[in-house]
C-alpha cells in the first residue's frame, strides 16, 4: 500500500510517500523553490517524487493531510459562540492553517489543485484528513518504543495547542488537551516579535539569546503561564487580549508596563531583552517538565515521544531527561510540521488501518540523492573544477583539510528531512578552535553571534563528551558539556556550557561518520562542528544549489558526491552571484 501525505496550503508544505509503512520520501518544497517555510503548493516536491507527468499518482492508494476538518469546523462553531471568529481566523491564516476560505474545505482544496496540476487527466486517489496533533503523534509508529508516552505541544492545531496521548504497538490513545488559545507555542511565538524576530520562524534565535541573560524577571513571567494541578498550566490573559491575539499584535498594556516597550528589528539588544528572553525560555522549561510529570504519574511508560514545534526546543527537551523520572526521550527530526506530512500517512496505515509496525526512524536521510553524473554536469555547468577521489581518501583528505583549519562543505547522498543538516547537506568546521565561530560567521553564515554551533560526536563517545546517556542522532537536545571537555572543542560549546549534539552512528549516517572518525585519528577528538549548509536561504538540496553556496561564501573546501572542489575561478564566483535569487526568508 502507497500512502501520500501532503501539506499542500499552509506553511512548510511539502510531502511524504510512504510504502507499507515504511518512508520512501520526505521533502518539503522550500528545498525547491527557496523559500523558507513555504505557503506555496508542493508542485517542486510533487514532480521530484513522482515524475514531470505525476504519472505515478496512479499508484498512490491514498493521500493524507494533517488536518481534520470536521474537528475545525467544530472549532470555528465555538469561535462564533465566543464572538470571536475573525480574531481565530486571523490567527489561523496568518501562522499556520490554510487560508481563511479554504480552512475547512482541505480536502477539496487539495483536489482542485491536484486536478489542476494534472490536467484533470488522473484520476484521483481518496483524500483523508488527519487530526493535526494525531499527525504530530504518530511518528510515534517509527520510533523505538514499542510502548511510550507521546506529548505534541506546538502552535496549536485542529483544537489544541497541547495533547496528551499514550501509545503501545500499532495504537495510539488520546487523553487531554489544552485548548488551541491556551497555547505555551504561541506565547513563544509571540515573545519572539517582541524581541524584534520574525514569528514563527525565528523561535530557535531566542532560545539561544536566553542564555546571555540573567534571572532578573523570571519571577515576573511566571505570572504570565501559571502552573495548574493535575499538569495543567494557563497563559493568563490579563497580558493578552483575545480580540486580537489572531492579528499576531497580542499584547495588553499590562504586558508593556511590566516587561516595557518591544524591541525593534535591527535594534541593538539590551540586557532587559535578553533577561526577558531567557525568563521566558526558563518558564517554558517549567511548564513542559511540569506537563512530563503529571503524565509520569498518570502512566507507566518512561519513555517520551516529544513532538509539535515546541519540542525543536533542544534546551527544553535536556531538562526533560535532566528532571523528571523519563529514562528515554525521543524527538523525531521532523517535529515541527514539516513532519506533518508523513505524520498523517503513518496514522492512517497504522492507526486507521491497523497495520503492524516494521519500521524504525534511524536517520533522516529521506531525501533526494543525486547521481554523481549530476554532481560532474552542474560543476562544469558553473565553470568549477574538481578532482574526484575514492570514499576513503576523500574523506582523510576532509579529515586533515579540517585539522588544519579550513571550513568545508559536505554534500552526500539523500538529503535530510527536517530543519536540521545532520551530516548530509553539512558546513564542517574543527570545534577545537574557539575562533572558528567568528570565522564561519564572517566569511559564510553572517548570523548574530550569540547563536551557537553545534558538535557532531561519534555516538560511541557521546557520554564522554557530554552529560548524555541515549543517542540523539537529530540534533534535538542541548545536554551540559562535560567540564573537563569545555576546553577541547571551545567552538561547539553555547555560553551557558550546553550543546545542541548530534550523535553520529557508523550504521545509519556512514559518510559522516567515517569523516568524524578519520578527524578523531589526526587530532584524538571525536567531534566536529556541524551547521546547515546554507547562508540566509533554505539548506542546499540540489547540487547547483550547493554549488552557488560555496562560490557565494568563504568556504574553503566543496565535498560534493565524489568530488572535491578547493578553486574558485572568478568568473564562476561572478556567475553565481548574478543569478542567485534569494526567496522569502
Amino acid at each position: 500500500m502507497r500512502i501520500l501525505g501532503l501539506v499542500a496550503a499552509t506553511h512548510d508544505t511539502g510531502l511524504a510517500l510512504i510504502e507499507d509503512g515504511k518512508p520512501l520520501l520526505v521533502v518539503e518544497e522550500e528545498r525547491f523553490n527557496r523559500e523558507k517555510h513555504t505557503k506555496a503548493f508542493p508542485r517542486h516536491a510533487l514532480v521530484e517524487a513522482l515524475g514531470d507527468d505525476i504519472a505515478d499518482l496512479r499508484s498512490i492508494d491514498v493521500i493524507t493531510t494533517p488536518w481534520d476538518e470536521q474537528r475545525l469546523r467544530r472549532t470555528f462553531a465555538r469561535a462564533i459562540t465566543s464572538h470571536l471568529p475573525m480574531s481565530l481566523a486571523l490567527l489561523l491564516e496568518r501562522s499556520h492553517t490554510p487560508q481563511r476560505n479554504e480552512i475547512v474545505r482541505v480536502s477539496a482544496v487539495l483536489r482542485r489543485k491536484l486536478k489542476r496540476l494534472t490536467q484533470d487527466r488522473i484520476p484521483l486517489p481518496p483524500i483523508i484528513g488527519v487530526g493535526h496533533h494525531e499527525s504530530h503523534a504518530a511518528t510515534f509508529f517509527v520510533s523505538p518504543f514499542e510502548e511510550a508516552s507521546i506529548l505534541v505541544m506546538d502552535g496549536f492545531g485542529d483544537d489544541a495547542a497541547t495533547t496528551i496521548f499514550t501509545g503501545r504497538n500499532n495504537n495510539i490513545e488520546r487523553h487531554w488537551h489544552e485548548p488551541m488559545a491556551n497555547s505555551l507555542g504561541l506565547v513563544y511565538t509571540f515573545l519572539t516579535q517582541y524581541l524584534g524576530f520574525g514569528g514563527f520562524s525565528d523561535e530557535g534565535k531566542v532560545m539561544a539569546l536566553a542564555a546571555c541573560g540573567d534571572d532578573s524577571y523570571v519571577e515576573r513571567f511566571r505570572d504570565v503561564i501559571h502552573l495548574k494541578p493535575d499538569g495543567r498550566y494557563s497563559v493568563n490573559f490579563d497580558y493578552f487580549s483575545y480580540r486580537t491575539f489572531g492579528e499576531l499584535k497580542p499584547f495588553k498594556q499590562r504586558f508593556f508596563d511590566v516587561f516595557g516597550p518591544p524591541r525593534k528589528t535591527g535594534e541593538l539588544l539590551e540586557d532587559r531583552h535578553l533577561a526577558i528572553a531567557h525568563a521566558l525560555q526558563t518558564v517554558t522549561e517549567e511548564a513542559i517538565i511540569h506537563v512530563v510529570r503529571e503524565m509520569e504519574k498518570r502512566f507507566p511508560s518512561r519513555n517520551l515521544v516529544f513532538t509539535g514545534g515546541l519540542a525543536l526546543n533542544c534546551v527544553a527537551n535536556a531538562r526533560i531527561l535532566e528532571h523528571t523520572e523519563m529514562k528515554r526521550v525521543w524527538v523525531p527530526p521532523c517535529a515541527s510540521d514539516t513532519g506533518a506530512p508523513l505524520g498523517s500517512a503513518l496514522w492512517h496505515y497504522h492507526q486507521t488501518l491497523g497495520k503492524p509496525r516494521s519500521y524504525e526512524l534511524r536517520h533522516a536521510s529521506l531525501g533526494m540523492e543525486y547521481a554523481d553524473a549530476d554532481i560532474a554536469h552542474e560543476l562544469e555547468e558553473a565553470g568549477v573544477p574538481s578532482e574526484i577521489m575514492e570514499e576513503t581518501e576523500l574523506y582523510e583528505r576532509l579529515a586533515r583539510d579540517l585539522a588544519d583549519g579550513k571550513i568545508i562543505g559536505f554534500f552526500q547522498g539523500r538529503f535530510e528531512l527536517g530543519p536540521r543538516a545532520l551530516g548530509n547537506r553539512s558546513i564542517l568546521a574543527d570545534p577545537r578552535r574557539a575562533e572558528i565561530k567568528a570565522v564561519i560567521n564572517g566569511k559564510i553564515k553572517h548570523r548574530e553571534p550569540f547563536r551557537p554551533f553545534a558538535p557532531a560526536v561519534l555516538e560511541e563517545h557521546a557520554s564522554e563528551y557530554f552529560h548524555i546517556d541515549q543517542p540523539d542522532p537529530f540534533m534535538t537536545m542541548a545536554p551540559w558539556v562535560r567540564e573537563e571537555k569545555l576546553d577541547i572543542i571551545p567552538a561547539a560549546v553555547h555560553v551557558d556550557g550546553t550543546a545542541r549534539i548530534q550523535t553520529v552512528s557508523a550504521t545509519d549516517n556512514p559518510h559522516f561518520y567515517r569523516v568524524i572518525d578519520a578527524f578523531k585519528r589526526i587530532t584524538g577528538v571525536p567531534v566536529l562542528l556541524n551547521t546547515s549548509f546554507n547562508r540566509h536561504e533554505p539548506i542546499v538540496a540540489r547540487p547547483e544549489h550547493a554549488i552557488s553556496c560555496f562560490l557565494r561564501t568563504g568556504m574553503d573546501v566543496l565535498a560534493i558526491g565524489k568530488h572535491y572542489v578547493n578553486e574558485r575561478p572568478k568568473a564562476a564566483v561572478s556567475r553565481a552571484k548574478s543569478l542567485f535569487r534569494p526567496g522569502p526568508i
